[in-house]
C-alpha cells in the first residue's frame, strides 16, 4: 500500500499535534515532519520532499501566504491550506489559492468534537486524492470522438455554466480572464466552497477578468458580458419570467439530500429546460459526482457538455463521472478549454 508523507506547517503546537493525529489515523499517510516558521517550512520541503503540505493560513508569527509563495518558487509541492470561517480567513485563503495552493479545508470542521467524523474522513479522502495526482500534464490535445460530431452542429449558445470543486479556482483562472470585454454570453460559475468564501472569490476574479465578475443575487436578470459566481451556502436556480427575461433564484431550501451549496446538479437541472439546446455546460476538476445528473438534463434538452481531461485535473472525479455516463461532447485539458468554448460559441 502506497503511503504519502505530509509536512505539517503551523506555528501552534496544539494545531500541529491535532493535525498530525488526524493524518496518522489513516494508513495512507505519515507525518514526514513539522515546521513552526517560514524558514523551517521552506528548508524541510526541500530536504524531506513531502508528497503534500498542510499549512495554516492565519499565522501571526509566520505568514502562511509568504511561506506558500516561497515554497511554490523553490520546490513546488501540493499545498492544502487550513482556514478559519471568517472574513479575513476567507480573503487570505483565496489569495493562497491564487498563489498555487491546490485546496483548503476549514479548521473548525476538523476540530469539532461534536462531529460524527465525516468531516475528517472527507479531509483525508481529499488529501489522498490530491497526493495521488500524477506528474504535471503535457499540453497535448485530448478529446473524445463525440467532440468531432459536436463541431458539425450549428448552435447559438445563450448561457455558459461552469461547475467545479477541488482545484477549481486555479482551473477558472486559466479560463475566465481570457474572455474579452463585450463577450456576448453570460457565464455562471458554481464552485463548491463553504459559506463566505465566494464573495472574496468573485472580488478576486473581478480584478483579473475583462468581464465584470459578481456573486449572483436573487431576482437579478442574467445579462451578457457578466460572470456570475453562485454564492456559497445557497442554491442557485433560474426562472423565466413572462416577458422571457431569465433571472436568478438564489435561496436556501431545506434539502437534507443535497450535500453541496451551491449544487451543480441543481443549477444545471434548472437551466436545461429554459435554455434547451442553447446551453453549454463545462465540468472542471473536483471530487465526487456533482454535475453528472445535471449534465444528463443538459443532454436531454440537446445542450452541449465539455469536461476537463484527467491530465490537468487536480482530482478527476466530477469530469470522470460525466464522461463515464456518456454525457460529454468533448474532453480537454484546462489550457485548451477557453478556445474550445469560444469555438463552440462561434458556430
Amino acid at each position: 500500500m502506497k503511503k504519502y508523507g505530509i509536512l505539517v506547517v503551523d506555528d501552534s503546537a496544539f494545531m500541529r499535534r491535532s493535525i498530525s493525529r488526524i493524518l496518522e489515523s489513516n494508513p495512507h499517510f505519515f507525518v514526514v515532519g513539522i515546521a513552526r516558521n517560514r524558514e523551517e517550512a521552506v528548508e524541510k520541503v526541500q530536504r524531506l520532499q513531502p508528497d503534500l503540505v498542510t499549512m495554516d493560513v492565519e499565522m501571526p508569527v509566520m505568514n502562511g501566504l509568504r511561506s506558500l509563495e516561497e515554497i511554490m518558487k523553490i520546490f513546488p509541492v501540493p499545498v492544502v491550506m487550513l482556514s478559519s470561517q471568517t472574513c479575513e480567513g476567507a480573503s487570505e485563503t483565496i489569495k493562497a489559492l491564487d498563489l498555487g495552493a491546490v485546496d483548503f479545508f476549514l479548521k473548525d470542521k476538523l476540530l469539532n468534537v461534536n462531529s460524527d467524523g465525516s468531516q475528517i474522513q472527507e479531509f483525508l479522502l481529499k488529501l489522498r486524492s490530491i497526493a495521488e495526482k500524477k506528474r504535471p500534464f503535457e499540453t497535448k490535445r485530448v478529446h473524445q470522438h463525440r467532440g468531432e460530431e459536436r463541431k458539425k452542429q450549428q448552435r447559438q449558445i445563450k448561457v455558459i455554466i461552469i461547475g467545479c470543486s477541488t482545484g477549481g479556482p486555479s482551473a477558472l483562472q486559466a479560463i475566465l480572464p481570457h474572455f474579452p470585454k463585450g463577450f456576448p454570453i453570460p457565464i455562471v460559475v458554481a464552485q463548491h466552497m463553504p459559506p463566505g468564501f465566494t464573495t472574496p472569490l468573485a472580488e478576486r476574479f473581478n480584478t483579473l477578468c475583462q468581464l465584470e465578475v459578481q456573486e449572483a443575487v436573487n431576482g437579478q436578470p442574467l445579462m451578457p458580458g457578466n460572470i456570475y459566481i453562485a454564492p456559497s451556502g445557497f442554491q442557485t436556480r433560474f426562472i423565466k419570467k413572462q416577458d422571457t427575461t431569465v433571472v436568478f433564484k438564489v435561496d436556501n431550501p431545506v434539502d437534507k439530500d443535497t450535500l453541496y451549496k451551491p449544487c451543480i446538479d441543481i443549477t444545471l437541472s434548472s437551466a436545461a429546460p429554459i435554455f434547451t439546446d442553447s446551453i453549454l455546460s463545462v465540468i472542471l476538476t473536483g471530487m465526487g459526482t456533482d454535475g453528472m445528473q445535471g449534465c444528463g438534463f443538459v443532454k436531454r434538452f440537446n445542450g452541449i457538455v465539455f469536461v476537463e481531461a484527467e491530465e490537468s485535473c487536480i482530482i478527476y472525479g466530477m469530469p470522470k463521472a460525466v464522461f463515464d455516463a456518456g454525457y460529454s461532447d468533448g474532453q480537454f485539458v484546462v489550457t485548451q478549454m477557453y478556445q474550445e468554448i469560444v469555438d463552440c460559441v462561434q458556430e
